[in-house]
């Protein structure tokens, strides 16, 4: 491939790379040369192993559930709220567009994205803050361990093997979901003392890309959400230079009648637009200093490819600040985290001291009662739920008025 003359030269790098003949860069992964999975299966059916990858997390129980599970605000707190399902199906969307202009694995991305909170608990942060307090003498809880867990253990819908057999680089990009992994959780530690991901390394562009994508998605949508609950207003959230910016660039589109609901949307719209852009501009750069000339130079560089520029990565910052302050740490929002937090508490002390009272797979598994693996099985029990069947299964274990 012939690589730019001055790869120094910011604008060499913005511009198109040469493709191999199928579309992609020869960075990206090439789905002839995956690594397979881990159970060895025919190809079949004409679709890319990463097609497969995608549609064997969409045909799962962990996708399914993810409906009815946590963003911010808990299912019964509005219909129109994002949730799980919601949030990773937007995120899959800005994966792909990132992965399309950067000549990457489009379905892998996809397949990256749609899995990537599949080990997310009830009850959002504040249940997997629970959970990682309970399990503190067995590991700790993790959201992308339990993710991997998810999708090669937990689920069982193969006769011959547990979990989905996804390919190894689906795989590489769950585990590595936020870096290199120095200090993995117990779970992808023991994954892969029998199925090296490489956790030393960077995951593929495409993992970053999925990653990215996750960032710039839960910012602009839980201003969405944030604006919809009235927990801020739209001119405080565009005092945010961010938001601001994208407010000056919506000016021409908007009318001066507009209700305030359509103004926010023009605006928010206009952010996502922004930091895909500079996500592009930024990889292009990074690309073009690089010069690589596969994806294992891609996992081999001292830093991600797919990232904000240094000035995104700030004003994203200040956008996370005030969002922490403004909706995640709103009174309101409290009240809920931590009632939810209570449910898990009471529901964990009382399994793990009696784990026949789970299913009784599950309390076969459990083992004997106040052990390590009683408590393991457990945390999976409940990071399995819904927060509405999180909190119908609450009720049923502390109300005797309520049947088993």
């Amino acid at each position: 491939m012939d690589q730019p003359s001055n790869p120094l030269d910011p604008a060499e790098a913005a511009r198109p790379v040469a493709r191999q003949p199928q579309g992609l860069a020869p960075w990206a992964v090439q789905p002839e040369a995956s690594r397979g999975r881990l159970y060895p299966e025919d190809s079949g059916g004409g679709r890319s192993p990463y097609q497969r990858d995608r549609d064997r997390i969409i045909h799962s129980t962990a996708f399914r559930r993810l409906q009815y599970k946590t963003q911010v605000f808990v299912f019964h707190e509005g219909d129109a709220f994002r949730t799980r399902l919601t949030h990773s199906i937007e995120v899959a969307q800005i994966a792909r567009s990132l992965a399309r202009q950067l000549h990457l694995d489009e379905d892998l991305a996809e397949a990256l994205a749609l899995a990537h909170d599949l080990g997310h608990p009830p009850f959002g942060h504040a249940g997997e803050e629970a959970l990682n307090g309970l399990m503190r003498n067995w590991g700790g809880y993790d959201h992308n361990a339990q993710s991997l867990k998810a999708v090669t253990l937990l689920e069982h819908r193969y006769a011959g093997f547990d979990g989905l057999n996804l390919t190894w680089e689906t795989l590489e990009g769950l585990a590595k979901h936020n870096g290199p992994l120095r200090r993995p959780p117990h779970y992808i530690a023991e994954y892969s003392a029998r199925h090296d991901l490489e956790l030393h390394c960077h995951a593929s562009a495409e993992a970053q890309a999925a990653a990215i994508a996750d960032d710039i998605a839960y910012n602009n949508h839980d201003l969405d959400d944030g604006l919809r609950a009235g927990l801020f207003t739209l001119e405080e959230a565009c005092a945010l230079p961010l938001v601001g910016a994208a407010r000056d660039l919506a000016m021409d589109a908007i009318p001066a009648d507009a209700p305030p609901d359509r103004v926010a949307s023009e605006i928010i719209r206009r952010v996502i637009n922004l930091m895909i852009t500079d996500v592009v501009e930024e990889a292009r750069r990074r690309i073009a200093l690089l010069a690589p000339k596969s994806v294992t130079d891609i996992r081999n560089a001292p830093q991600p490819v797919v990232f904000f520029s240094e000035r995104m990565h700030a004003l994203n910052q200040e956008t996370r600040t005030f969002l922490f302050d403004r909706m995640y740490r709103h009174w309101r929002v409290n009240r809920t985290s931590l009632k939810s937090k209570r449910a898990l508490q009471v529901m964990f002390s009382l399994l793990h001291g009696q784990p026949d009272m789970l299913p009784p797979a599950w309390a076969k598994r459990a083992g004997e009662a106040g052990s390590a693996e009683a408590a393991r099985t457990v945390c999976d029990w409940l990071a399995g739920m819904t927060d509405k069947f999180a909190l119908e299964e609450h009720r049923r274990l502390t109300d005797p008025h309520i049947p088993g």
